[in-house]
C-alpha cells in the first residue's frame, strides 16, 4: 500500500492565479507556512516562512481562483514532481509542487452588530451570589 497524502495550513502570499496549459486551466496557490525556535546559544528567536505552490483543477478550481491574499487556509493533496526548463539560464530544474483535492478556509466570520465587551469584568463570586 502506498500513500502520499500532504496537509497545509497557512496564509495566501498573493491572490489566486489562473492559467490555461493544453486546454485545460488551473488555479494556482502560494501559500506560506512559518515555523520558529529558539537559538540556545543566543536566546534569540528565529523564523523560517516556506512556500508551497499548490495546484488545483476541476471544479475546484473555479472556487479556488475567488481566493485573495491572506486568506488563511488548510489544503490537502498529494506531493508531485516535475521537471521544467528554466527561461533564462536554459537549465532543467525539479519542482515540487501539491495538487490540491481539498480546500478549507479557516477565516474567522465576521463579528457584525457585536458589542465590544473587553471592559466587562465577569466575577464568578457575585454571580454565583
Amino acid at each position: 500500500m502506498y500513500m502520499n497524502r500532504v496537509s497545509i495550513i497557512g496564509f495566501l502570499g498573493q491572490d489566486a492565479t489562473t492559467h490555461t496549459a493544453n486546454n485545460a486551466s488551473f488555479t494556482v496557490l502560494s501559500l506560506a507556512t512559518k515555523s520558529s525556535y529558539k537559538d540556545k546559544k543566543t536566546g534569540e528567536y528565529n523564523s523560517h516562512t516556506e512556500w508551497h505552490r499548490c495546484i488545483v483543477w476541476g471544479k475546484l478550481a473555479d472556487y479556488a481562483k475567488t481566493l485573495k491574499k491572506g486568506a488563511h487556509l488548510a489544503v490537502e493533496g498529494e506531493l508531485r514532481s516535475r521537471e521544467r526548463t528554466d527561461k533564462k539560464t536554459g537549465r532543467k530544474e525539479r519542482v515540487w509542487e501539491v495538487r490540491v483535492s481539498s480546500i478549507l478556509r479557516l477565516d474567522r466570520a465576521e463579528k457584525a452588530g457585536q458589542e465590544d465587551v473587553s471592559d466587562v469584568e465577569f466575577n464568578p463570586e457575585e454571580e454565583a451570589a
